[in-house]
């Protein structure tokens, strides 16, 4: 009788005992590449620093920041990567190698994410395809913007897990207008601009390949990322990129 008791007891207080959890799923893989843009207008070295900082708090993500776009020429060492955070301009980076361009438009097409950030879109305009990889992309002397400030942006698109739960809120930025491209995108985040007279698309997203793209116009400076709706599309924009979903 007591070893029957005996075995009741235990067996209560297993049941009392959390269950074992769940093991951490394992971090995203970001390289993001950087090193280059218009100086002083903008401080890459700083927005990039607070680029990475915004995705390392998340907990989601393991950041490789590279200063070289270099990088592009292995596809061994992209192969480590689940996306490619894109935050640079090449205002002095020479065009890309046949093999860089070949290694980042496969990355994509086979599975894996790519982000592009402000004036990202801007680069390598001796290349058609990059400007069909970002979706959307900025042409010097057609694009352009009003002064930096304050302006009001909309959520486009409340259905997908990039923008969702998130509602109208203020920018300190750039309005980005007069984006140029006729690649199909999915409009997140909207905004009208004073400079262009239109309604702009600020974050969207497109497909390509097997791959994901999001591509986003804030971060103009440090001041610019520091806004809690920015710093979560950024976040859940660059996982979605990498696995199609957000958590």
């Amino acid at each position: 009788m007591r070893s029957i008791v005996s075995v009741l007891l235990l067996g209560c207080l297993l049941g009392l005992m959390p269950a074992p959890q769940a093991a951490d799923a394992p971090k995203i893989k970001v390289l993001l590449i950087t090193g280059d843009d218009v100086m002083p207008a903008h401080d890459w070295p700083s927005v990039s620093a607070a680029t990475r900082d915004i995705l390392a708090r998340s907990g989601k993500f393991e950041v490789k920041v590279c200063e070289d776009a270099g990088i592009l020429d292995s596809a061994m060492s992209l192969k480590r990567y689940d996306v490619i955070y894109f935050a640079m301009y090449n205002a002095r980076t020479p065009p890309l190698s046949e093999q860089a361009r070949e290694n980042l438009l496969n990355f994509v097409k086979g599975g894996k994410g790519f982000v592009v950030a402000h004036l990202a879109s801007a680069s390598f305009k001796e290349w058609p395809e990059f400007g069909q990889l970002c979706g959307r992309y900025w042409v010097m002397g057609t694009s352009g913007h009003g002064p930096r400030g304050k302006f009001q942006v909309r959520v486009a698109d409340t259905t997908h897990p990039i923008v969702r739960g998130l509602t109208a809120f203020e920018a300190d930025d750039e309005l980005y207008a007069k984006l140029q491209g006729d690649a199909p995108i999915r409009v997140l985040l909207e905004a009208d601009s004073d400079w262009s007279k239109k309604t702009e698309p600020l974050a969207f997203v497109l497909d390509y390949g097997q791959g994901r793209v999001f591509h986003h116009t804030f971060g103009h400076d440090v001041k610019a990322l520091q806004n809690s709706p920015v710093e979560t599309i950024i976040v859940r924009g660059t996982e979605w990129a990498a696995s199609g979903q957000v958590r």
